[in-house]
């Protein structure tokens, strides 16, 4: 008998691009404290999470603030984040998703979400996905980000799964350091290079063929 297993997935990068917007919203934030924010240096707020987003821009932008204009700051990014949130449809699902969704329903496997956005459930509600996880796991289930696989850990339980019999689907390092110190299977989207501890890498969600998934559910 063949060993049943479960796929969880991120949500930014994987499901759909919300990247653009976390970005265009921190680059306001930084403009408004007088620097700049790049496309490259947004890289490093890959899979991180919003308070420490905050640090790492802070660094970048040599600036000190108190924890109260922290706390205010993080409320007006989540707000301009939120907005452009709002406006999502199902045009954003990135290209490949539907189909290998569509598989695992076809082979009855389940599969969650881990990701570390709060907005995750609205996100996915917006695009129309929400109905199709077994479960989700956002920002509001867990007290570690990534690379600790906490996300991930619950979301195994969450489906009933022994963490050796997930796959986890991620597009940041840190995600896949997560799955991989779960002793999950971890299959990166994007750069080979970056990506270089998953198990498997793809450039895209498009790339994974339904031969690949047979292979690996078998």
């Amino acid at each position: 008998m063949k060993t049943e297993i479960g796929f969880i997935f991120d949500l930014d990068g994987v499901i759909v691009d919300t990247a653009k917007y976390h970005y265009l919203a921190w680059k306001n934030l930084a403009n408004s404290l007088g620097f700049d924010f790049t496309e490259a240096q947004n890289e490093q707020l890959k899979g991180v999470s919003r308070v420490e987003s905050l640090e790492i821009l802070l660094q970048l932008g040599n600036v000190t603030l108190s924890e109260e204009k922290k706390q205010t700051l993080l409320i007006e990014k989540n707000k301009e984040y939120l907005e452009y949130v709002h406006h999502m449809t199902s045009d954003e699902i990135l290209p490949g998703v539907n189909r290998l969704l569509t598989f695992l329903e076809t082979n009855t496997i389940k599969f969650a979400l881990g990701s570390a956005s709060k907005n995750a459930p609205l996100i996915l509600e917006k695009v129309g996905l929400i109905h199709r996880f077994s479960a989700i796991v956002d920002g509001n289930d867990v007290s570690k980000a990534k690379p600790n696989p906490e996300v991930f850990l619950i979301g195994a339980k969450k489906i009933n799964m022994k963490p050796e019999n997930c796959v986890v689907v991620e597009d940041a390092i840190a995600g896949v350091q997560a799955a991989n110190s779960a002793n999950m299977i971890s299959i990166g989207i994007g750069d080979a290079k970056v990506l270089s501890e998953a198990n498997y890498v793809f450039d895209t969600m498009e790339a994974i063929t339904s031969d690949f998934l047979k292979n690996l559910i078998n």
